[in-house]
């Protein structure tokens, strides 16, 4: 927020500026502007803007600020045309910025563009081009004139809240202590691939796991040993994965979930028999366990091609349910349903 205020309160100052400027040249011919002096240093002292005039006729710079050359290593003289400012943007900005400013110049619309302008020495810096389209008498375009900002800083801070913000996006969909996706992450991708798998008629697959004993576990190795045990069974769901939007999430306490789009019931009673062996193959000890007094997980799998009137928080239920039912069968197990329309 203190960046945000800082960048608010510069861009108001870069504003007022060009408002004084607008005042004391009444968006005049700028072409006089080097003749005099006074108003010429006013322009200077008040504001950071580059001032320019293009004639509509020409399509030639009538004038353009001796500043643009401390900015981007340009000379004064250098700027002819038009051209010279298509040809000194970013190849990446030039298309869209220059269709943009003349259809927007033709129509007699003042307005606005961000692009990023080359400098000399093969450098870019931000700016913002603000344009005012001046008529003569006949209500005909005659000029451009306009004001550069350099809001090289302001991009910057910017990207940097974009950057903060994907970073707390990414934040609040984690789970904190596996590093694995949340319940939040979870539900999220469940609603988009639900609306994927119904307009396209194509299963989807959710597997439920429950680490058997857990309670037990905790009681008897500490809570510092459970909370590994849980990274460690998180990390090997996800090694069990190989779809590129298949995902597995922390459900809540010992309880994870898989999500599995494009996936039919064999293959996801696979991908639950893969998750099974490989936590089997990390043989964390469990003295309290009836197996072999290793770590196990019971497992509910579940399948449907979601249609219209079916919710996906009821069909988790269903699945819920087949995970509680291989928990009642002796635990260690995969139970499976295939949910009906």
């Amino acid at each position: 927020m203190v960046l945000e205020r800082r960048v608010h309160s510069a861009w108001q100052t870069h504003a007022h500026g060009l408002t004084l400027i607008r005042e004391r040249l009444n968006m005049s011919d700028l072409s006089d502007l080097a003749s005099d002096s006074v108003v010429y240093k006013t322009l200077l002292e008040s504001t950071l803007a580059i001032p320019w005039k293009i004639d509509w006729a020409t399509m030639q710079f009538a004038y353009i600020g001796p500043q643009i050359e401390t900015l981007l290593g340009w000379s004064q003289q250098s700027w002819l045309s038009v051209d010279d400012w298509a040809t000194r943007m970013h190849a990446d900005d030039r298309e869209s910025v220059v269709s943009f400013c003349v259809a927007q110049s033709q129509a007699g619309v003042d307005h606005e563009a961000d692009y990023r302008a080359l400098t000399k020495d093969n450098g870019y810096v931000w700016i913002r081009d603000v344009v005012h389209v001046a008529r003569n008498d006949r209500g005909e375009v005659e000029s451009l004139i306009g004001f550069m900002f350099d809001i090289t800083e302001r991009k910057k801070t910017e990207e940097k809240l974009l950057a903060l913000q994907k970073e707390l996006e990414a934040l609040s969909f984690k789970d904190g202590l596996t590093n694995i996706a949340n319940r939040r992450r979870f539900n999220t991708n469940l609603e988009r691939e639900w609306q994927s798998a119904r307009s396209k008629g194509q299963p989807l697959s959710i597997l439920m796991f429950d680490i058997d004993y857990f309670k037990q576990y905790n009681d008897f190795y500490g809570h510092v040993r459970g909370d590994q045990c849980l990274t460690d069974v998180a990390q090997t769901l996800s090694l069990a994965l190989d779809g590129p939007r298949d995902l597995v999430a922390r459900f809540g306490g010992e309880e994870f979930v898989v999500l599995l789009p494009d996936t039919d019931a064999t293959v996801a009673h696979n991908v639950a028999e893969r998750c099974q062996r490989l936590i089997q193959k990390q043989a964390i000890a469990h003295a309290h366990s009836p197996f072999d007094q290793r770590l196990t997980v019971s497992i509910g799998v579940g399948t449907t091609i979601p249609c219209d009137g079916m919710e996906p928080f009821a069909f988790i239920d269903a699945v819920d349910r087949q995970l509680y039912v291989a928990k009642d069968k002796g635990r260690n197990r995969i139970e499976t349903v295939q949910v009906e329309v």
